[in-house]
């Protein structure tokens, strides 16, 4: 953008902030329209957006969020920005001014939520408005450069056959996963980052028959499947320190609303311990993730962080409620950008039956 932009748009920003123009993004470009018109009527509308997305987004990462085809967005630093688009990362030409920018940019998405991110408390995790989710890492904790990562949850995907269609499973998977669905498995979605574990849960939660009453736990609200459906999100620490909601907490909320079934969008803590308890007291049919290389590692991992909390419990009875609990583990693996359903595992009598996809 050119010098004479930048000076234009910093003057449209600074007699905004001087106004008592809404921080509400329609109201604010009808503000930013009629300031402009006295005071740039020549100004282009992507300049006017600018504006807008300086004051109350994320700066010049609004563009690409945007982008309906963009799932995540990378910044590396100030002049480094990256966006993967259909599993392909790439660098994008924009930017901001600097280390400064970057910061009070995550700093206005957050203030919202109750959040806080300074030197004292170097790292954020947030659920945007639109459910993406931010996670943010400035100095010290980031060496060089504040960090952000903005993982948008793109939902073009509306069922299981649509994957037939992308590759990442097959016909005779399909018929497969929609009897476990139905049969009420207690199925484990395992994968790496990125690998598509969400977007499988979702496709697998929307075969529920209508009438069962689902509860659905997550860090991020991501899962949005129909019928007979009850949300709960977890929350972080506010800027005090206080009014936490840990995966813990809601489990145990959710066996008190009477689920048929309950889904948990990742587990990653104690409260695998609270999940594996709800699967062996009357809860077929539920679901989770959990990050793993293949269905043994899934099974491992989900047994150490059940044993990772304050509770007193012994290995083996964790071991043996855990491999009475789980069904199948689908394991999900994303190569040179797609993704592919590898591997499914039958658990039977405290071992696992592994088939190669």
């Amino acid at each position: 953008m050119a010098l004479t932009d930048h000076s234009l748009a910093a003057r449209l920003t600074g007699a905004l902030i001087d106004s008592d123009a809404p921080l509400e993004r329609h109201q604010l470009q009808r503000a930013v329209r009629r300031l402009a018109a006295v005071e740039a009527p020549l100004a282009a509308e992507s300049l006017l957006e600018e504006v807008v997305d300086g004051l109350i987004g994320l700066g010049p990462l609004e563009v690409l969020l945007r982008d309906p085809e963009v799932s995540d967005v990378l910044v590396n630093g100030p002049h480094e920005i990256f966006i993967e688009r259909e599993g392909a990362l790439s660098r994008v030409d924009l930017g901001f001014p600097d280390d400064a920018a970057v910061i009070a940019a995550v700093e206005r998405v957050i203030a919202p939520l109750g959040l806080r991110l300074d030197r004292a408390s170097p790292m954020v995790d947030a659920r945007l408005a639109d459910g993406s989710r931010l996670h943010a890492v400035i100095p010290p904790a980031a060496v060089d450069h504040p960090v952000v990562a903005v993982r948008r949850f793109v939902r073009s995907i509306d069922s299981l056959d649509d994957l037939v269609t992308r590759g990442t499973i097959t016909a005779a998977q399909v018929g497969l996963l929609r009897r476990l669905v139905e049969e009420r498995g207690n199925l484990i979605v395992s994968g790496g980052t990125g690998a598509g574990k969400t977007t499988l849960l979702n496709l697998l939660g929307a075969e529920v028959a209508i009438g069962e009453r689902i509860v659905t736990i997550e860090d991020a609200a991501e899962l949005a499947f129909g019928g007979h459906v009850l949300r709960l999100e977890a929350r972080p620490p506010n800027s005090e320190g206080k009014g936490a909601i840990s995966l813990r907490t809601l489990l145990r909320s959710a066996l008190r609303l009477r689920p048929d079934r309950i889904v948990v969008g990742e587990v990653r803590g104690a409260e695998a311990l609270d999940m594996i308890g709800a699967l062996n007291t009357g809860h077929d049919g539920s679901m989770a993730t959990v990050h793993a290389n293949s269905p043994e590692e899934a099974m491992w991992r989900l047994e150490t962080l059940a044993l990772s909390g304050e509770d007193r419990v012994g290995e083996k009875a964790v071991r043996r409620q855990l491999w009475a609990a789980i069904d199948w583990v689908l394991q999900l693996e994303r190569r040179q950008g797609s993704r592919r359903l590898v591997s499914m595992g039958e658990v039977m009598n405290e071992s696992i039956e592994v088939v190669r996809c």
